[in-house]
């Protein structure tokens, strides 16, 4: 039988409805679960595996596949059928066991996880923004490595979201982007059902979503039935055309299709009843048996698959061959899970005067090794000048530039945090910046960098109330509480110069995982105490008097200087003050208990000093009245004025410790 023929033969509705019918007969095992978006959407989802997605189940990790990003991570039931089916290592075992403790089938898709999943989604407009950030890592490495004889790279990302999607803000500031860079090779798939959790969308979304995607640059295209494949496919096939644009494909769909209760916001969240579920695969012409699959259909959807993938993987290993040393271990490093660093020498010019801002110092470092690092990539959400993370020479990345090592993220923190964690599951290493006060427009992208274990740099500069005259919205208070308090997520505060190197040597030495560098834009002295190999420990001696202490001030950042001039003063009134710098409190509760007892023996009161939360400290500190810190929101001031207000000025911190001290 040739090929045509054969073709002609697949029922591809008959595989659609089985994905369909697969999907609810997971959410029924569950007991929970989301059956509209299976029962609305499988046809998309089916249409882009079968004809258009290129990848390897056997090689989920292949480097050069296309992406696809379900941002409508609610679909999970429907993604894992889809998986299943395809080829992917996920048994029906698997699918039976979705939403179940250990599972690899989890109520919305985790990386990591589940094989042929490309990013952990399920917050509403992450997976759209970090697919974006897929994209523009896309248009990085095709510009850096294909030659007209050798397409080293030329993947697609994909992304399928809902109407939820594109309520949330974040899905338009990622958008906006990605018209601005022309990202040709991102192809958006909206699933356009006009019905939300609570309601019909009109409640609240009444935008004309064609228009507002044209005016963010893109080209948009548009299916009127959500049940046609063929049509699907081919509005695809022509988003693949475009040379200079992203491409928004508006698909109507009717939620819950099939069911007793399609079309509503019933069939949103809601199991279907049994009844329901039976009726549904009789009008489809499904066997009325759970998890049940014809093996005719498996491999009609995995003849189209094979008919496209096969060789892909092999492919790009030949062509990847054909590099030089410097490119092959460059692509070599982007497909390991092993992103440490190890920047064995720093370019830094201390100034004469030895006094310098952590943010300023921070510059230099970064200008020291970011260029001779390709993945390495970052910007600032429109506060280079004051971030001080524009790297000299190395362009800006643009629609004409996309080596360039400088992102423009504009006005768009969430996004920048979302498009981050894009590159980062590309294989970069990137870093972002802002303010520590704004870092809550991107706490729910750094949630989920920590939960996938990205390895992302975030740099916070202007880190306390001695922002002083831009007053309390600047002025960073709850902010490292908050930033502490996420798992798998590594917070560095430096004291000066020699604290931002230590800083930025244990974040790059990492293998994985988000870090925080918090830095202060005051000019302040380098220590000679400070000591950038004793950072990695989380805390340790910078002032230690000749006889026993009296007590010991734990500090953080530019409070270590405060904490410093008190203990000379009291020193003098015959009060002695060991200081010990907290540049990463985690880390440190993590030593052993042989050295958190050599810098903080048991026997010795201790005083914590930080202009922030007193949460953070309820680990080391038990008795609130020996932690001097800040639970209220700054003034706006000169920085000294703002310091005496809240009592943080020497002459405050010498009198509260000597009296707590007597």
């Amino acid at each position: 039988m040739d090929i045509e023929r054969e073709e002609s033969e697949i029922n591809e509705n008959r595989i659609i409805d089985q994905i369909r019918c697969l999907g609810i007969d997971m959410i029924d095992a569950a007991g929970s679960g989301h059956p509209g978006i299976v029962l609305g959407a499988a046809p998309i989802l089916y249409t882009l595996y079968a004809h258009h997605l290129r990848f390897d189940p056997a090689n989920p990790k292949y480097f050069n596949r296309d992406r696809f990003v379900l941002s409508a991570g609610h679909g999970s039931a429907l993604l894992y059928s889809v998986l299943h089916l395809a080829g992917f290592a996920i048994s029906l075992d698997d699918l039976k066991k979705f939403r179940q403790i250990d599972s690899i089938t989890p109520g919305h898709p985790e990386y990591g996880l589940t094989p042929g999943v490309d990013a952990t989604t399920g917050p509403l407009g992450q997976g759209l923004a970090m697919a974006v950030g897929m994209a523009m890592a896309e248009a990085n490495l095709r510009s850096r490595y294909n030659t007209e004889e050798n397409k080293i790279i030329d993947y697609y990302t994909y992304v399928l979201c809902s109407d939820g999607d594109l309520m949330e803000g974040i899905s338009y500031e990622a958008a906006s982007l990605a018209g601005n860079l022309k990202l040709n090779k991102l192809i958006v798939l909206y699933d356009s059902n006009k019905i939300s959790l609570d309601g019909e969308t009109s409640l609240s979304f009444t935008d004309n979503v064609s228009m507002r995607f044209i005016s963010l640059g893109f080209n948009v295209i548009t299916v009127s039935n959500g049940d046609n494949y063929a049509a699907i496919s081919k509005a695809i096939e022509e988003a693949k055309t475009s040379t200079d644009r992203p491409t928004l494909i508006e698909i109507n769909t009717v939620i819950g299709k099939h069911s007793a209760l399609e079309g509503t916001n019933a069939v949103h969240g809601t199991p279907l009843t049994k009844e329901d579920i039976s009726t549904i695969k009789e009008k489809l012409g499904v066997r009325d048996i759970p998890f049940t699959i014809s093996q005719n259909i498996c491999d009609d959807f995995r003849y189209f698959i094979n008919k496209r993938c096969t060789g892909l993987s092999k492919t790009f290993d030949e062509n990847v061959a054909k590099l030089s040393d410097k490119s092959r271990k460059e692509i070599e490093y982007l497909t390991n899970d092993d992103k440490s660093i190890q920047i064995t020498e720093f370019i830094y010019d201390p100034p004469t005067d030895n006094i310098e801002s952590p943010r300023d110092t921070s510059s230099k470092i970064l200008n020291s090794f970011v260029l001779n690092n390709p993945n390495i990539i970052g910007g600032s959400a429109d506060l280079f000048a004051s971030n001080k993370t524009y790297i000299k020479d190395g362009g800006n990345f643009s629609a004409t530039n996309y080596l360039g090592k400088n992102i423009y993220f504009g006005v768009r923190e969430h996004a920048m945090g979302t498009i981050l964690n894009g590159f980062a599951l590309t294989g970069f290493r990137p870093y972002g910046s802002t303010f520590l006060s704004f870092c809550d427009y991107m706490r729910p992208s750094i949630r989920l960098a920590a939960m996938m274990n990205l390895p992302i740099t975030y740099i916070f500069t202007h880190d306390s109330i001695s922002v002083g005259e831009d007053g309390p919205t600047h002025q960073p208070v709850e902010q490292l509480i908050s930033l502490r308090s996420i798992p798998n997520l590594d917070v560095f505060r430096p004291a000066d110069a020699n604290e931002v190197i230590g800083s930025y040597l244990a974040i790059m030495a990492k293998k994985s995982g988000p870090s925080v560098i918090a830095l202060s834009r005051n000019k302040l002295p380098i220590l000679e105490t400070t000591k950038a190999k004793d950072v990695e420990k989380g805390g340790y001696i910078v002032f230690d008097p000749e006889r026993k202490a009296n007590g010991i001030i734990i500090s953080t950042g530019e409070e270590v200087h405060l904490a410093i001039e008190v203990a000379n003063r009291l020193k003098v009134k015959g009060i002695d003050i060991r200081v010990v710098s907290m540049p990463n409190l985690n880390r440190f509760l993590k030593q052993d208990s042989e050295y958190i007892d050599q810098v903080l023996p048991v026997e010795i009161r201790k005083i914590v000093v930080e202009t922030g939360s007193s949460f953070s400290w309820n680990s080391l500190i038990f008795n609130k009245k020996y932690i001097i810190t800040l639970d209220q929101f700054g003034a706006s001031g000169k920085k000294e004025d703002v310091y005496k207000k809240f009592g943080f000025d020497v002459d405050s911190l010498e009198e509260k410790i000597e009296n707590l001290l007597k």
